[in-house]
């Protein structure tokens, strides 16, 4: 597994990111489709053995029960000062007043019950899970930047919002001295690459690393179109994402990957990781061939050809996923 500096960080990071929104407690969550703590281990502890040293998790993962079920493995099956382990911030984890959103308030609540479940005293990148419209952006960089001087956190990061507001908030953080957002999480892949527009140059010109979510499409890219899964009958989320019009890119996928005679999944993940702006995809595994998918495309490389066969179908769409 090769490693690669995240952004204009000196941190190391694997080009492969293991994301474990698929793991926690399905009695705490609202999908029926994660694995509980004995199904997920094998996988965390499979990426370990393959050289991923870049973890991803978020507070509202199965109401915490992600963050949990990594502390735990990665506290038996790795090395804590080679892994670089992520969380976020922003999600609704309580109901009434404060129970979520960017406020001073929520985001120093939010990092000690994270800190408190991952079971370490700090996390490498804490992230803002989107924008927080109802706060204002200087309140939430300086608790972010407050959160790294206590320790808590290595660097801040952020993700799926509009350039401009990412632009901006990385302005409020150079004008007051405040500790720069290293990372952008974005919603980018095959199916949607309306990222290509503002938020990767962006990203390019501030050296930024880019740590894209969901570069299968949650898994339409790896199968034929319309394919049934027990994950596609309850994501409704997914269902507003991908449309009838990502068809053709999908059996253009399905013919590269053909003459290749390898997965899917090696192709769109190819794809994806070829781009100058990114750094480290974020993959989900939930069977053992995922991970070794996600290895193995990172020594496929496309031809000028393939790309195009890939490209050209491409139906551009509103912003999403937000």
């Amino acid at each position: 597994m090769d490693h690669v500096k995240l952004g204009r960080t000196g941190l190391d990071v694997s080009r492969i990111t293991l994301g474990c929104m698929s793991y926690g407690d399905p009695a705490r969550g609202n999908h029926d489709w994660t694995l509980d703590e004995d199904a997920a281990r094998p996988f965390i502890r499979q990426a370990v053995e393959a050289g991923v040293n870049f973890f991803d998790t978020a507070d509202v993962y199965s109401d915490g029960s992600s963050e949990e079920i990594v502390g735990r493995a990665l506290a038996e099956y790795a090395d804590r000062d080679e892994i670089v382990l992520a969380t976020k911030v922003f999600g609704r984890m309580r109901k009434g007043p404060n129970g979520g959103g960017l406020s001073r308030k929520a985001v120093m609540t939010g990092i000690d019950h994270s800190l408190r479940r991952l079971g370490t005293d700090y996390v490498d990148l804490y992230q803002i899970h989107r924008w927080d419209p109802h706060t204002p952006v200087e309140e939430t960089v300086e608790a972010l930047h407050d959160v790294v001087k206590a320790g808590k956190a290595r660097y801040v990061g952020a993700s799926s919002m509009y350039a401009w507001q990412f632009a901006k908030a990385l302005r409020v953080a150079d004008v007051n001295g405040w500790t720069r957002f290293a990372t952008m999480q974005n919603h980018y892949n095959l199916l949607y690459r309306e990222e290509e527009r503002e938020m990767l140059p962006l990203c390019a010109d501030e050296g930024i690393g880019v740590i894209p979510w969901s570069p299968l499409a949650r898994g339409r890219l790896t199968r034929e179109w319309g394919t049934e899964t027990a994950r596609t009958r309850g994501d409704a989320f997914g269902e507003r994402l991908y449309e009838e019009a990502n068809r053709s890119v999908v059996d253009a996928v399905g013919r590269v990957a053909g003459r290749r005679g390898v997965p899917r999944a090696q192709v769109a993940l190819a794809w994806v990781s070829r781009h100058p702006a990114v750094t480290s995809p974020i993959i989900g595994a939930t069977r053992p061939h995922h991970l070794d998918d996600a290895v193995a495309s990172l020594s496929l490389e496309l031809t000028d050809d393939e790309v195009e066969e890939l490209e050209r179908h491409y139906t551009p769409r509103p912003a999403d996923g937000f």
